[in-house]
């Protein structure tokens, strides 16, 4: 999920099971304002939050 700075979620990238391996995904922001972003990834018990930067 793709989330503003206020934490509301503005976007959902893949939402689902995937099969155990590398994945790759690619996320169109041209829906996003210029900004600050959080993206969280989570597989199993693993969660990570990182920032994204979208600049116009």
């Amino acid at each position: 999920h793709i989330f503003d700075l206020l934490g509301r979620r503005v976007a959902t990238v893949l939402d689902g099971i995937e099969t155990a391996g590398d994945h790759t995904v690619q996320f169109d922001a041209r829906g996003l304002a210029s900004g600050i972003y959080l993206y969280r990834i989570s597989a199993g018990s693993f969660v990570e939050t990182r920032r994204m930067v979208v600049v116009r």
